[in-house]
């Protein structure tokens, strides 16, 4: 028997796209923004449900399994790190409502890996706290793309909480696949991905300023050798500086978006369409496919789906 599962705070589907190959029906899903919105209909032939507050926990349909990337911006540590107390914090308790009416067998939240201090970790055991009091057993697990065939150092954090508490579950080991930057690289960019003389010029007076201040923030530069990027955010498309990639006798440039979608694990046949900035956007939002798909196998292997 199929099981069945809810795409909340769905972005782009990211989270969704290794259970849909498991076999899974994908019964509801939620998404606000107007762009990604676009972008899920295009790929999963399916249009979100809107604002996830404005809906009763009761009109959406049973599911078996629940996989929520709530929104971390609260909890980043490029944030204001505020928490609960910014609004888009207190997001989380409308998933709590939902688990709470539906008891979903399974629960699959992702988040920044600050989650786990913020507040000096008492962010973190509230959200425990109520997914235990609910009956769930609850277990976390920071992983990163790097270690899961993608060349980006992306540490999320990624909760599983299980009805069944008899189970005790484990976390996928990282597969050891070695990947380089170069796995994801096209081999013929437009001129425009460049970045300009004035940016690159900026870029390079930020990074001296912090170096003389003894911090080591600035631009991220890497080759098609390096091993792996920085961590691909929702601001990549102002100006690239975390990831720019070495050219020849010219300034560096940015990354294209489907490069960006590689670098996420996001399939060949995802289709991109929206304007790169949003595409940006996007993908820096995501989540690292392939780590999720290790997660996804690892509750069919331990018969948990």
């Amino acid at each position: 028997m199929t099981f069945k599962f809810i795409d909340l705070f769905a972005g782009i589907g990211g989270i969704r796209i290794p259970f849909d190959e498991l076999g899974g029906e994908c019964v509801f899903s939620s998404e606000i923004d107007k762009f990604a919105r676009q972008s899920y209909i295009a790929n999963y032939d399916e249009e979100p449900f809107g604002d996830i507050t404005q809906i009763d926990p009761k009109d959406i349909p049973a599911h078996d399994l629940l996989l929520a990337g709530f929104p971390c911006q609260p909890f980043s540590q490029a944030g204001f790190k505020k928490g609960f107390e910014d609004e888009r914090g207190v997001l989380f308790f409308y998933i709590e409502k939902i688990i709470a009416y539906h008891k979903p067998n399974v629960v699959l939240l992702e988040n920044v890996k600050r989650l786990k201090s913020h507040d000096k970790g008492n962010t973190f055991k509230v959200i425990k706290n109520s997914l235990e009091k609910q009956g769930y057993n609850v277990f976390d697990q920071i992983l990163s793309g790097i270690d899961f065939g993608l060349p980006q150092k992306r540490e999320r954090i990624y909760i599983v909480a299980l009805k069944d508490t008899h189970i005790n579950y484990q976390f996928p080991k990282p597969t050891g696949e070695k990947c380089v930057v170069g796995d994801i690289l096209d081999k013929n960019v437009h001129e425009k991905y460049t970045i300009s003389d004035r940016l690159w010029a900026g870029h390079q007076r930020r990074k001296l300023e912090h170096k003389q201040k003894g911090n080591g923030f600035g631009y991220g530069m890497v080759n098609e050798h390096s091993h792996y990027t920085n961590t691909i955010s929702a601001r990549y498309y102002k100006d690239g500086s975390e990831i720019l990639i070495e050219q020849k006798d010219k300034n560096p440039r940015k990354l294209t978006p489907r490069e960006a979608a590689r670098l996420q694990g996001f399939p060949r046949s995802f289709k991109i369409v929206v304007s790169d900035n949003q595409a940006y956007k996007q993908f820096g939002n995501s989540v690292c496919v392939n780590v999720v798909r290790a997660i996804a196998q690892s509750l069919s292997l331990q018969n948990i789906i």
